[in-house]
């Protein structure tokens, strides 16, 4: 699973009327270029073979029909599955938004929230976890899953020692409420909660008893 990283901006430039934008400096406009520009950060900074996620989710411009605001505040996340790339990101972004902000005559001020690391499962760990879960289970009951880009604090754990991560399947089986995460909808079949601290239990028996 991957780094997940919180970026905060805030782009100022100097408002007023819609109708006289050369009495203005729009940092709506600014805003715009920068959202697009920092995609290259992901296209052509990156190692293609490098899983890269630059997202924003939120953009703030509280003008109005006819009115230019002073300022444009954004919200997104960069994500990645290697830390030395993450780092060398962080400033590629940082002189992206403030230098093209500066070339067009504004400010823009970005704060970088570092969050989890990204997570790697160890493979001798993760190869005796799914065997054992196999016994638990059954085999037809696990499934290897992709690597995903959504983010986990229990990344801080692998990137101690050996790891292994893995989901809980929670769905029902008859289909219902089968919405994702962060969804009001979102629901789960209860049995799950017997089923998780089970495999834990045996999981921790059978490491235990390869020691």
């Amino acid at each position: 699973m991957a780094s997940t990283d919180e970026l905060y901006l805030t782009v100022r430039g100097k408002g007023g009327h819609g109708a006289m934008p050369e009495m203005n400096l729009d940092p709506v406009l600014v805003a715009a270029h920068i959202i697009v520009a920092a995609q290259q950060i992901v296209s052509r900074r990156a190692n293609p073979k490098l899983p890269s996620v630059l997202s924003f989710g939120k953009v703030i411009a509280n003008g109005a029909t006819n009115v230019i605001p002073n300022e444009v505040y954004l919200e997104g996340t960069f994500r990645t599955l290697n830390e030395e790339w993450r780092n060398e990101a962080h400033q590629h972004l940082r002189r992206l938004c403030e230098g093209l902000a500066e070339s067009m005559g504004a400010v823009c001020e970005l704060e970088i929230r570092r969050g989890y690391p990204y997570l790697e499962n160890e493979p001798a760990l993760t190869a005796r976890v799914k065997a054992a879960a196999e016994e638990y289970l059954g085999p037809e009951n696990v499934v290897e899953l992709d690597q995903w880009m959504a983010a986990e604090d229990f990344a801080y754990f692998s990137q101690a020692g050996p790891a292994c991560f893995y989901r809980l399947g929670t769905r029902h089986e008859d289909g219902r409420f089968a919405a994702s995460v962060h969804t009001p909808t979102f629901d789960i079949d209860e049995k799950a909660l017997a089923t998780g601290p089970g495999l834990m239990a045996w999981l921790a028996v059978k490491e235990l008893a390869g020691k």
